[in-house]
């Protein structure tokens, strides 16, 4: 079999690029503006971190806000570390840029979205990252995600105290 070039994976790895890219000038400079992250993640990935009862809560992923209040970012080539507040308990979470499925920074009308790669399917091209159009850029709350897996209404974090 030829050799082929590997589209899909590229774009991963360069849109995984963008988001270290943003995210350490965050880590440096603060959230410019209006703008604020939404990152959902898969919480299963074995190489996330969050507390027991985090991932207890959301077994398959969870949508995070980095907004006002985040403290202690740490972006690194793999993943990123920050502390985030829940209910007034701060709590420090790893999150791989490999499990990151969603980007979005409302703002700015900008989103990525990553899809998953089936296990069995491990040899076939990644699709590529999708740049999401503004009409489908939505907070969690408008989309009717702020639901937990129960479905009880989630818990909305405000992370004003912790910005740096």
């Amino acid at each position: 079999m030829s050799r082929g070039i590997d589209y899909g994976n590229l774009m991963h790895e360069a849109m995984r690029g963008l988001i270290r890219k943003v995210l350490t000038d965050v880590s440096q400079n603060g959230l410019p503006g209006a703008h604020h992250f939404f990152i959902t993640f898969d919480t299963s990935h074995p190489d996330a971190e969050l507390a027991d009862w985090l991932s207890d809560r959301y077994p398959g992923e969870m949508t995070v806000v980095m907004q006002h209040w985040y403290d202690n970012l740490d972006v690194g080539t793999d993943g990123f570390a920050v502390t985030l507040n829940f209910g007034d308990a701060p709590e420090p979470l790893y999150i791989p840029y490999d499990a990151i499925k969603t980007f979005v920074d409302p703002s700015v009308e900008f989103g990525l979205r990553f899809e998953t790669q089936d296990s069995d399917q491990e040899d076939a091209p990644a699709a590529p990252p999708e740049i999401l159009p503004s009409s489908a850029i939505t907070t969690p709350e408008a989309d009717g995600q702020d639901k937990d897996d129960s479905g009880k209404p989630a818990d909305v974090v405000s992370l004003d105290s912790f910005r740096k």
